[in-house]
C-alpha cells in the first residue's frame, strides 16, 4: 500500500509580522517558528512510524527547509527532490501584497470562495486544471514506483495554494470540500493512502 503524505511548509512570517500572499516568486526561509514547526512534524511521522521512503518539495526555500528539518528530526540523511510542480501559485498582482490590498482588489467573497472551492480569483498567474493533472500524474508515477506488496512512503512539502488540490486524487472533490476546510494551515499535515485502487483521504489537516 501506498501512503502520500502532503505537509504544507512551516512559517515564514513571526507573529509581530505584517503577513503578505507570499507565492512562487517570493523565496522566503522559514523563521524559528517555522523551524520549530518541521521539527514537530518529523516527530509525528516518528510517533506514526511513517518513514518516507523518497521525499519531494518545491524549488522554494521554505519548503526545501521544512522537508530537511522534518527528516533530520525523523534522523534521516537522504536528499530532497525538488519538483516545480510543487511550487506555490502566482498570485499576480497579489503577489506578497498584504491581505487588506488583496481584498481591496478582488474582494472578500473571491477570497472566501478561494478558500472553499479552490476557485482561482481573476489575475492570478495560475492554472488549477493543470495543477490537478500534475497531482494525478504524480500519483501514477508512485505507484508505478512502488513495485512490490510492501507499504511505501512518499513525504512531500509544498504549499497552501498547490496542496488544497490533491483531493482531486480521490475523484470526488466536490465532496471533500462540502465537508472539510481544503486549506492546510502552516506546518500541518494530510495522509492519503492508496488501496482497493483508489486514493483515499486518511486525515486532512493534522498539526503536530
Amino acid at each position: 500500500m501506498t501512503t502520500l503524505i502532503i505537509t504544507r511548509h512551516g512559517n515564514t512570517f513571526n507573529a509581530e509580522d505584517t503577513p503578505t500572499r507570499v507565492g512562487a516568486r517570493t523565496d522566503l526561509p522559514l523563521v524559528e517558528s517555522g523551524q520549530a514547526q518541521a521539527r514537530k512534524i518529523g516527530a509525528w511521522l516518528k510517533e506514526n512510524n511513517l518513514y518516507p521512503e523518497v521525499t519531494y518539495c518545491s524549488a522554494l526555500q521554505r519548503t526545501k527547509e521544512t522537508a530537511t528539518i522534518a527528516l533530520a528530526t525523523l534522523g534521516y540523511n537522504q536528499p530532497v527532490f525538488p519538483l516545480e510542480i510543487f511550487n506555490e501559485i502566482d498570485y499576480g498582482p497579489d503577489e506578497n501584497k498584504t491581505e487588506d490590498h488583496v481584498i481591496e482588489r478582488i474582494g472578500a467573497q473571491a477570497i472566501k470562495d478561494w478558500d472553499a472551492q479552490a476557485i482561482v480569483p481573476d489575475g492570478w498567474d495560475f492554472n488549477p486544471q493543470q495543477c490537478i493533472t500534475n497531482w494525478k500524474n504524480f500519483a501514477t508515477q508512485i505507484l508505478n514506483d512502488n513495485q512490490s506488496d510492501a507499504d511505501d512512503v512518499v513525504l512531500v512539502v509544498t504549499s497552501n495554494g498547490i496542496a488544497r488540490f490533491a483531493p482531486h486524487l480521490t475523484g470526488d472533490f466536490e465532496e471533500f470540500a462540502d465537508n472539510n476546510k481544503i486549506k492546510l494551515s502552516t506546518g500541518a499535515l494530510a495522509v492519503l493512502k492508496y488501496q482497493d485502487n483508489k486514493w483515499i483521504i486518511k486525515d486532512w489537516n493534522i498539526k503536530p
